[in-house]
C-alpha cells in the first residue's frame, strides 16, 4: 500500500448550466490520498453529450 496515491472517480450528479438547464452528468474526480483518506480535490471535470470534457466551474450544483 503506498502512503500518498491519487484516485479517479466517476460519478453521476445534476449540474445546471444557463444554456441547457438542469441536466444529469457523469463528473470526474481526481483525489489525492493520504493513506487511503482523501486529503484534496485535485481537478474535477464532466463530459457532455458531443464528448467534450470541460471544466465544472461553468456549472452550478
Amino acid at each position: 500500500m503506498k502512503i500518498i496515491d491519487i484516485k479517479r472517480k466517476t460519478k453521476t450528479e445534476k449540474r445546471y448550466s444557463k444554456k441547457m438547464g438542469e441536466l444529469l452528468t457523469k463528473v470526474t474526480y481526481i483525489k489525492k490520498r493520504f493513506l487511503g483518506l482523501p486529503i484534496k480535490t485535485l481537478h474535477k471535470y464532466r463530459e457532455t453529450y458531443y464528448g467534450e470534457v470541460k471544466n465544472c466551474d461553468d456549472c452550478v450544483i
